[in-house]
């Protein structure tokens, strides 16, 4: 099979559900070459889809970071421990530095100079392409200003929080971006319950603590989608708007302007990485093809 359509698996929990399912038993899969990772997110794009959701999963190479940019809306999980806090900062400094890094590696001035360097910092990408272009340091934080991940708490309890203001604080002054809370799936017994029978646990305890977390993150992600739907189709708008101008503006005996090429109007993709295992469940309720 050559497309992600035809992988696309229907699922019986809601008739607009559909799965496809990762295979990362294999060294091929895991080491993916880039111009197959490059037509794979381009296949995410053209799926025929209200909403495409991405679990991106553990770990911070260049795949996970990759994948975690290309969608629209970035959501990060992670648990109240440390280890879990720390792994989230890590995740996020790293996928700052790659998001600024793309947008300069796409001009041949600076691509010879970032790309054999091994950056440890966004400070230090800013540095070297303010030194190399005088524009260089306000295009990245141009660039960082609109990287806004959420963040979204996996089995928090009243003993055990996270510290979203420090944390948006350390972000704020070492990475340049911010973070958002979306919303918490809150510690339950009803979860592990759920994994031994095989069930979503919003199928098996609905009424549970943890189903009605996932309940309320979803109608928070949908608010978000929502959000960007607005922005994306308000932007076309002002194109469309700006054309039309330029058409009106087009003095008598000019040539004809060239036809110009309708604009698409993209899926929304959502991507979620975690930085821990003991992920509750998938956001599933958001109306849409393929959750």
């Amino acid at each position: 099979m050559n497309r992600l359509e035809e992988v696309a698996i229907p699922i019986t929990l809601d008739p607009n559900l559909r799965l496809i399912a990762g295979t990362g038993e294999t060294l091929a899969t895991a080491n993916m070459a880039y111009a197959r990772k490059k037509r794979l997110m381009k296949q995410f794009q053209e799926l025929t889809a209200d909403v495409v959701v991405i679990d991106i999963g553990a770990g911070t190479s260049y795949h996970a970071l990759d994948f975690f940019l290309m969608a629209d809306i970035h959501l990060a999980v992670a648990t109240p421990e440390p280890t879990s806090v720390l792994d989230l900062y890590r995740f996020i400094k790293l996928a700052a530095i790659r998001r600024v890094l793309s947008c300069f590696l796409a001009h041949s001035q600076m691509s010879d100079i970032l790309s054999n360097r091994d950056f440890h910092s966004v400070e230090e990408v800013m540095t070297v392409a303010g030194a190399t272009d005088t524009a260089g340091r306000d295009t990245a934080a141009a660039v960082l200003q609109s990287f806004r991940p959420g963040l979204i708490i996996n089995r928090g309890s009243d003993s055990s929080r996270v510290n979203v203001l420090y944390l948006r604080k350390i972000l704020h002054q070492y990475v340049g971006g911010d973070l958002m809370l979306v919303g918490e799936v809150p510690e339950d017994p009803s979860v592990p319950q759920a994994i031994r029978k095989f069930l979503p646990v919003i199928e098996a305890a609905p009424t549970s603590l943890a189903a009605k977390g996932l309940f309320s993150l979803a109608t928070a992600v949908e608010r978000l989608i929502a959000a960007h739907v607005g922005r994306t189709n308000e932007e076309m708008k002002q194109l469309e708007e700006t054309k039309t101008a330029i058409v009106f503006a087009k003095t008598e005996g000019a040539p004809p302007l060239p036809a110009s090429t309708p604009v698409k109007s993209e899926v929304p993709i959502v991507s979620y990485a975690s930085t821990t295992h003991n992920i509750a469940e998938p956001i599933r309720q958001i109306d849409g093809k393929v959750r």
